[in-house]
């Protein structure tokens, strides 16, 4: 029987599907790499999150690996090219979370322009302030998104009632612009974006997107929104523009070690210098990570595997 080893937390519908095909299913969420190179016999498919990197290494201990399937977007884990080389499918479903990560940006980018952060914990402290927390609206306000995939394209359709202007720049991408969506080269975005989104995955291209280099291109003091990949965004560079006025804020949904129990004593001080900015609003990786997102990113998967 072939086998399936599950390396992340999955819809019970993925393993159901998947033993009903006839597989063998280990359902090991925190199964390690080592784990998995030891055992790699019989094992035909590998269903991934974000832990598991699926390097040469361990593709060749998988001598009968068929193909490799990711709960969400992002392939950066994977060497697909040398997966694909050895005639291995794989499959990703960022079009299960993509509306999902979606709703969760635009949540961050309206509690924080309605300064709703602060205000909820204030009056939790018996504290009642309104001039101070004078909130700011969408209307208007021109939106920067870098990366017009699944999510970029999500979140644009979401603002589309707040009539703000939508300036969408991806490299790789064209021939999308409507009456609502104006494709944008970079500069552009940097100039007249009061808000700019990251959306993109992470490569050796994107990563440390946001540095000290771009930031000294933005002209408007934008809020930052990033609910991509944590190492999209340089945090050392962030504080500094936070702290010189390059932009207002920033909704961070991803961070670049989100493995807390791990971290330095400087990495301590430096999430804690990030969260010490009123206008920083940080949440734990969970954008893509809703019931309805959990369910559509099996789905999504197990279609795009045949099965």
């Amino acid at each position: 029987m072939k086998k399936v080893i599950v390396t992340g937390n999955a819809h019970p519908i993925l393993m159901q599907t998947l033993t009903d095909k006839g597989f063998d299913v280990v359902y090991q969420p925190q199964i390690s790499y080592e784990e998995i190179k030891n055992n790699g016999q019989g094992v035909s498919g590998l269903v991934l999150t974000t832990r598991i990197k699926v390097d040469k290494e361990l593709i060749d201990a998988l001598p009968q690996l068929e193909w490799i399937g990711r709960l969400g977007s992002g392939m950066e884990l994977v060497d697909v090219d040398y997966a694909r080389s050895k005639d291995i499918l794989c499959a990703s479903s960022p079009e299960g979370n993509r509306n999902a990560v979606a709703e969760h940006s635009l949540g961050l980018l309206l509690m924080q322009i309605n300064k709703m952060n602060i205000a909820v914990q204030e009056v939790r402290q018996g504290i009642w302030l309104r001039d101070e927390n004078r909130g700011t609206e969408l209307l208007g306000k021109t939106v920067g998104i870098i990366g017009y995939g699944n999510t970029g394209s999500s979140f644009a359709r979401l603002l589309q009632p707040f009539e703000v202007t939508v300036l969408a720049h991806d490299k790789y991408k064209t021939g999308f612009e409507n009456d609502y969506i104006k494709e944008a080269a970079l500069e552009q975005v940097c100039e007249e974006a009061d808000i700019i989104s990251f959306n993109v995955p992470l490569t050796a291209e994107t990563h440390h997107f946001l540095n000290k280099e771009l930031l000294v291109r933005l002209k408007k003091q934008p809020l930052i929104i990033s609910a991509c990949r944590g190492k999209v965004i340089n945090t050392a560079d962030l504080i500094e523009g936070l702290k010189n006025g390059q932009v207002r804020g920033a909704c961070l949904d991803v961070l670049e070690n989100e493995k807390l129990n791990t971290y330095t004593e400087f990495e301590k001080q430096q999430l804690a210098e990030l969260l010490s900015f009123p206008g920083v609003i940080v949440t734990p990786h969970i954008a893509g990570y809703t019931h309805e997102a959990f369910l559509k990113m099996a789905t999504v998967l197990l279609g795009k595997l045949g099965f």
